[in-house]
């Protein structure tokens, strides 16, 4: 299977994104794309070591999708707090490694661990939280140059945590060229504004979620992209390729608290993508497609869960992972592309007939990952709940090979469909249902 844009770089160009920095790189099968995993500081609240009465300690973790799985809109699913009474001790603490993994993006990330604290009542720490822009730390090639940012919410705080020093918003773009915003006529100067020249020149884009003002939004990023940067002045050839764009949460619908899945960031880019290919005649560019179902967020997840059992002591390596999830197209082909990926490694492994590293293809050497590193996870088993985008078998087609790109396919234009992919391990009712199902497997008491 071809993933035309899940950040295909060399290992090289990973070093430079990650200067400084411990660094390790997983290569995957043949296809070229380096995953890499970095230490971070972990808290270990929402955690216990072993609860006193407990002699079993974990050899698995769970991912947990949230919209749609733990909560619809700000109330949290009722099944959400009965699973949790499984997965906690009688301090309420968690007795197995879990990460939060959501493809929002327009919030900080302290934030999001304190609404779903509050929505399960259980302390969830702001490093069990992964958002969908979190892997842009990692690009510290374009932390220094001067970038446009789309969403909402606290875009300009979220790019500069996450690194970005020169970040400018549609907002500011608007206010300098106010005359490319034309659609809302209460909005169009009344006299001739002054022309701008002391704006900086834009040296890429990046998309965080859903905007509020769509018509706005891909008006100035489609003037930015046509204008090389320069949205005030006026080029005789559009420029291709275009400057960088990097995106994060590809999702085209998700669920809150209406009866029906709502447009979600994916809605956006196929907005942008089908204007600038109406409008240029050719194909829009990703630098980077970020979140689920990105393969490095699935082992950014892994990492975080590791790292979550190394800190308590607990002696088994986490070998299987569960990920829980409402919608196919991202949590569940995510997982599965996830579980494919191990699959493959374990088979690269065997065949260069090393135990206990990773190796592929070519002069690589080991890369110490900590005290874990050696253990290569087995398993991401992907589990379905009804609860939320998904609803039963209405999702798919009664015969595979027939052609769903149009009708059936919700995941980004990159990303080629493999009915299999969105076939989840599991199919439950609810999260209580899931964590039930993967004790069961685990033979956890």
């Amino acid at each position: 299977m071809a993933l035309c844009c899940l950040v295909t770089v060399s290992k090289a160009a990973w070093r430079k994104w990650l200067p400084g920095a411990q660094r390790s790189i997983v290569p995957p099968r043949a296809g070229g794309l380096w995953v890499p995993l970095w230490r971070s500081s972990s808290s270990s609240r929402g955690f216990a070591g072993r609860p006193p009465g407990i002699t079993q300690t974990p050899t698995f973790g769970f991912l947990f999708d949230i919209d749609g799985v733990l909560v619809r809109g700000r109330h949290a699913i009722p099944a959400a707090q009965e699973a949790f009474q499984k997965l906690t001790d009688s301090n309420g603490q968690l007795c197995v490694p879990a990460v939060f993994v959501t493809n929002a993006g327009n919030c900080f990330r302290h934030a999001k661990a304190q609404e779903l604290s509050s929505a399960l009542g259980l302390e969830i720490s702001p490093e069990q939280i992964i958002l969908s822009h979190s892997p842009l730390r990692l690009f510290r090639q374009f932390h220094e140059k001067c970038v446009l940012v789309s969403g909402q919410g606290p875009v300009e705080e979220n790019a500069r945590n996450l690194g970005f020093q020169n970040v400018i918003t549609i907002e500011a773009l608007r206010k300098a060229y106010p005359l490319l915003d034309m659609v809302d006529q209460s909005r169009r100067p009344k006299e001739l504004p002054p022309t701008t020249t002391d704006f900086p020149t834009i040296e890429g884009v990046v998309l965080f979620g859903e905007p509020v003002r769509w018509e706005t939004n891909l008006q100035l990023i489609i003037d930015v992209l046509l204008s090389n940067g320069n949205p005030g002045a006026e080029l005789s050839a559009v420029p291709y390729p275009h400057i960088p764009v990097l995106a994060c949460n590809m999702d085209l619908l998700w669920m809150a608290e209406a009866k029906m899945p709502r447009f979600g960031h994916g809605t956006f880019l196929l907005c942008l993508e089908n204007i600038y290919r109406k409008v240029t005649g050719r194909e829009l560019k990703y630098e980077a497609l970020i979140g689920k179902p990105s393969i490095v967020t699935y082992h950014y997840a892994e990492y975080l869960i590791k790292q979550q059992a190394e800190k308590q002591g607990w002696e088994s390596p986490i070998r299987r992972l569960y990920a829980v999830g409402d919608n196919p197209m991202s949590d569940i082909y995510g997982a599965n592309l996830y579980n494919s990926y191990l699959k493959a490694a374990r088979q690269t492994q065997a065949q260069a007939g090393v135990r206990g590293s990773v190796v592929a293809a070519g002069p690589q050497k080991d890369f110490n990952l900590g005290n874990d590193s050696n253990v290569l996870m087995e398993s991401c088993k992907s589990i379905l709940v009804c609860t939320g985008v998904y609803r039963h078998h209405r999702d798919m087609p009664p015969v595979s090979n027939m052609c769903v790109r149009d009708t059936v396919f919700h995941g980004h234009r990159d990303f080629c469909f493999d009915p299999s992919l969105v076939e989840a391990s599991y199919v439950v009712q609810d999260v209580n249902e899931a964590v039930k199902l993967a004790l069961e497997k685990e033979s956890w008491s």
